[in-house]
Parts: C-alpha cells; sequence; structure tokens
C-alpha cells in the first residue's frame, strides 16, 4: 500500500471517529475549515473547543454506533494484522541472529511489541463497548430523571 492510499485511509477513519472534517495539512496544505493541526498530529484539529472548532460535543446515536463499528471492523482486525506481521518478521530476525546477543534484545522487543498490543486491543475493545453502551445509559438516565419528576409531590398539589 503506498503512502498516499494509507493516509487517505487514516483520514477516513479520523472523520469516521471524530466526526469532525479532517484535512491533511503540513507546508502544502492550507488550513481548511477542520482548523489547526495539533502539534505532532498533522493530519487532524487541536479539536472542537479551540477558535475555529465546531462547538459541537454531542453525537448522536447512529454516529456512536459508526464508530463502534469502525473499532470492529477496521481498526482491530488490522490491529491485529500488524501484530501478527511484525511478529513474523522479529521472529525471523531472531532466528537469523541466533547465538547473537541481537538475538536476545529482537525477543525482549518483541515480548514488549507484544504486551502493548494486548494493551491496545483491550482499550479498543473497552472503547466500541462503552460506544455501543452510552446512547443506552443517556436514554436511562433521562428516563430515570423525568420519572422522579413525575413522582415527586408538591406541597402544592393538595391546594
Amino acid at each position: 500500500m503506498s503512502g498516499d492510499s494509507g493516509q487517505a485511509a487514516d483520514l477516513q477513519v479520523g472523520m469516521r471517529l471524530n466526526h469532525v472534517p479532517v484535512e491533511p495539512s503540513g507546508p502544502t496544505a492550507p488550513a481548511g475549515p477542520a482548523g489547526p493541526a495539533a502539534p505532532g498530529n498533522p493530519k487532524g484539529p487541536i479539536g472542537p473547543f479551540v477558535p475555529g472548532g465546531s462547538g459541537d460535543f454531542a453525537s448522536t446515536p447512529a454516529q456512536k454506533k459508526a464508530a463502534a463499528n469502525t473499532i470492529e471492523t477496521e481498526l482491530e482486525p488490522n490491529t491485529k494484522k500488524a501484530a501478527e506481521y511484525a511478529d513474523a518478521d522479529t521472529g525471523t530476525a531472531q532466528k537469523g541472529f541466533d547465538g547473537w546477543e541481537t538475538a536476545a534484545g529482537l525477543k525482549k522487543v518483541a515480548d514488549t511489541w507484544d504486551q502493548q498490543v494486548k494493551t491496545l486491543m483491550g482499550r479498543l475493545a473497552a472503547e466500541k463497548t462503552s460506544l455501543r453502551g452510552a446512547s443506552g445509559l443517556f436514554t436511562g438516565n433521562d428516563t430515570g430523571i423525568g420519572n422522579q419528576f413525575l413522582a415527586t409531590n408538591s406541597k402544592l398539589n393538595g391546594l
């Protein structure tokens, strides 16, 4: 996959997850409606709560569902594939350096990488679950608070 198509895929995922128009920026890209790029993140905006941002913190249940589906169908499987690819290449390199200290170093790097991937996969799963459960929680809270108002009797009710 070329760098341009990878960059386009990153932008598409960013748009779905962030519900913000994301444009590439940098020395050749003009500032667009997404606002200025954050330091260290040339593809994304600083955020909705800065001057020029959208100011919209809300998202619809459909947007939450779309973000959870993106995590499930794109981020989780692609992260798993990348981890497996890296494990295979690192394993091959380890065998090539068998008997050298480099092999032990590669083993340590591979173990660290595997732990980081495991942590990331857990976080992605938690975010997906949270996104899918958020709408139900908001609806339940709204209904519960509404019921409290209906159940509360005022001293003025008997007058």
